[in-house]
């Protein structure tokens, strides 16, 4: 008996996607083994760590808690979508130059995070950014190298 699937319709990084996944495939194994999205990372496997980030319809979730079969019909967006070929946003520069970077296990969720605040709160305050960030781990401890880059990403230094 083979395992029941599920057929998805979803746009991810603004591209349509359609096809069939076994019906228990987490959002983040979808995505990198059946996308070829492999920029999402899994970090601890139980929601804790916020390494697995992405943006469902605008709401980031932890893509290593969510079934596939919840993105059917919605928007998905990865780190992947916000770098245009060569051309960096802010944040990500800023992670770059203001050393927001460690071992990169946490950086795609942290970037994904970082980008959403952003969105939200262009020009957050250092108590705002701590507060948004907090469900973003850092096994590294760089905790200020991720602040000092939020902070001149969203000041425009970046």
């Amino acid at each position: 008996m083979s395992d029941p699937t599920v057929t998805l319709s979803l746009r991810i990084n603004g591209a349509p996607w359609q096809g069939e996944v076994p019906a228990n495939r987490l959002l983040v194994d979808f995505l990198r083994y059946d996308v070829g999205l492999t920029g999402t990372k899994e970090g601890c496997s139980v929601g804790v760590c916020g390494a697995c980030t992405v943006r469902l319809n605008d709401r980031l979730v932890s893509s290593c808690l969510t079934l596939a079969a919840m993105a059917d019909g919605t928007e998905l967006t990865t780190v992947e979508s916000l770098a245009d070929r060569e051309e960096l946003k802010p944040i990500q520069r800023a992670f770059i130059e203001h050393g927001g970077f460690q071992c990169g296990i946490c950086t795609p969720g942290q970037l994904m995070a970082a980008q959403a605040l952003l969105e939200h709160d262009p020009n957050p305050s250092e108590d705002a950014i701590k507060a948004w960030m907090m469900s973003n781990l850092c096994r590294c401890t760089g905790y200020y190298g991720i602040l000092r880059s939020v902070k001149a990403a969203a000041g425009g230094a970046a």
